[in-house]
């Protein structure tokens, strides 16, 4: 069976330098809030304002992950590493969420321990007035990184946005717990919230787990970007049929290969032009893409034969 193989190149995205401004804005947000939210935890006795002061610390730390993989991952393709560096993106979004489920278990033993012993609070308007700031902080900042990295199919950022949204409920929930224990006396409420709040950040940071993991392990694309890949194969009517049709996803860029079937009497120059053509219509539908197409002449015998299966 003869075979031909036509290249494409990677599409860059349109500003490079977005991402890592988006970044950049996230990490300054970041230091500038835990340093607040750690001496408003002092002053007050908080324990649900020291786990969120933690919990930021930890953003803080998930912050400079996204910036120096952001940067990273944009190294171009090398000898050593012919598909680029956009695995790098993906592990630090994995990064970040075990990140995360490590604070979840150290505020739950820390909110049990409080409700045992007993906590009281101290000023506690100081750390109600820091994180009504900082919920509102969080919920700007979260939606710029956020829309950016989905903008440029960044997981880092997408990931870092994602802990900034978290960010705000968390620290709707402190100020709720704060007021709660100053107004009505009840001073278990701020243990009893940070409890709370653990286990619903839990949740988030397993999701998060769960999808770095499935880009870490080249699943395959999603099932509309499928869709996509699949609408233009069948539009094409010089294309007999096509098998083999794998994709993957990497940092930010998307990977497409598939062997299509040709009339056995086509040249080569109308093969190699038609392959080029399909590769280049996939590559525009899912920008940043690389897409490589392996043409086969018709063969009635593999004709009789089941498809094979779509990876």
């Amino acid at each position: 069976m003869n075979q031909i193989s036509s290249g494409s190149g990677m599409s860059e995205p349109r500003d490079p330098l977005a991402t890592q401004r988006a970044a950049g804005v996230s990490l300054g947000f970041n230091v500038v809030s835990t340093g607040a939210k750690l001496v408003a935890a002092v002053l007050t006795g908080s324990v649900s304002l020291f786990s969120e002061a933690t919990h930021s610390a930890t953003d803080v730390v998930a912050s400079i992950i996204a910036y120096i993989s952001i940067r990273a991952a944009a190294v171009p393709p090398d000898d050593d590493h012919p598909y680029g560096h956009g695995k790098i993106e993906s592990l630090a979004g994995f990064g970040e969420a075990v990140l995360l489920l490590v604070i979840v278990v150290y505020v739950v033993i820390e909110a049990i321990h409080r409700l045992i012993t007993g906590s009281e609070l101290h000023q506690a308007e100081i750390g109600m007035v820091v994180m009504g700031i900082s919920s509102f902080g969080s919920f700007m900042v979260g939606k710029y990184v956020g829309k950016v990295g989905k903008a440029y199919g960044s997981p880092a950022l997408i990931s870092n946005g994602q802990h900034l949204t978290i960010d705000f409920w968390t620290s709707i929930g402190v100020l709720a717990a704060l007021a709660t224990s100053h107004f009505t006396g009840w001073q278990q409420a701020d243990a009893v919230f940070a409890i709370g709040l653990a286990a619903w950040i839990g949740v988030g940071s397993w999701r998060l787990t769960q999808e770095a993991y499935h880009q870490l392990i080249d699943r395959r694309l999603p099932d509309e970007e499928l869709a996509q890949v699949k609408e233009i194969l069948d539009s094409e009517d010089e294309l007999l049929s096509y098998h083999r049709l794998r994709t993957r996803h990497s940092g930010t860029t998307h990977y497409v290969d598939v062997h299509v079937v040709v009339p056995i009497d086509m040249t080569l120059v109308d093969a190699h032009a038609l392959a080029d053509r399909v590769e280049k219509r996939i590559r525009v539908a899912l920008a940043p893409a690389q897409v490589v197409l392996h043409v086969d002449p018709y063969d009635p015998m593999k004709a009789n034969r089941s498809p094979s299966p779509i990876l």
